[in-house]
């Protein structure tokens, strides 16, 4: 039985599965959506998935390396229902932001190429911040913000503190050369406080209705940044 008072967020994953021409692939970081994911189920929340294209959504699949493991994807690979639900992701341009409380943006390099300019994405977030509702992302999908304007035309992300994958990380990945832009970079390109803890440590940060994470350690607790921000 779903509780009819729980609160509902929308989480959006990328439907990008090539990284850039360097002949491997991407998609969306099992970890950045996982442990999120679990953070929501375990506080009662429903959940509804969603992405460009509907369906399955593209693993990354160094994020099912041995290295990458965590307790919230070692659960994920146990759950047959939360597998057959992500399998089957609904339409981003079929969601209406009016269902939800809040979006959450699961990260790996897949978003740096869909959900950066998707006008479904930008639309929904636009509509979800218009509605005093909080967006979060973590890792590349704080991407997702880049080209999202408030009602004066301005970057959302402008004076915001934000994160999100750092230059530094991207360069100990060895992708600096193969992703389409820097994501710190363009973050404060549009005049974001970009702010960072040094490589792979947990860090989020809210600002308003804007909660970041930097990269894979930090996604659950933007998860639990946006559970607080539904509760306050």
């Amino acid at each position: 039985m779903t509780n009819a008072n729980a609160k509902k967020v929308l989480m959006v994953l990328t439907s990008h599965a090539d990284l850039g021409n360097s002949g491997e692939k991407t998609g969306f970081w099992v970890e950045e959506f996982a442990a999120p994911y679990y953070t929501f189920v375990d506080a009662g929340v429903h959940i509804t998935l969603a992405s460009p294209a509907g369906g399955q959504p593209p693993i990354d699949p160094k994020s099912e390396s041995v290295d990458a493991q965590t307790p919230a994807t070692r659960r994920f690979d146990d759950d047959v229902e939360g597998q057959a639900l992500l399998a089957k992701t609904v339409k981003l341009a079929d969601v209406n932001a009016a269902d939800y409380d809040a979006v959450f943006y699961p990260g790996g390099h897949g978003p740096l190429w869909d959900l950066t300019d998707s006008s479904d994405s930008i639309a929904l977030i636009e509509s979800f911040l218009l509605a005093n509702k909080p967006v979060a992302a973590v890792c590349h999908a704080t991407a997702a913000f880049l080209n999202i304007k408030d009602a004066a035309g301005d970057y959302v992300v402008k004076g915001k503190a934000v994160t999100g994958f750092s230059n530094s990380e991207e360069d100990a990945v060895q992708l600096t050369d193969v992703v389409p832009f820097l994501l710190e970079s363009e973050l404060i390109k549009r005049g974001g406080d970009y702010q960072k803890v040094g490589d792979w440590q947990a860090f989020a940060v809210q600002d308003g209705l804007l909660i970041t994470g930097q990269n894979p350690a930090s996604s659950e607790l933007a998860a639990e940044k946006l559970l607080a921000a539904l509760a306050s």
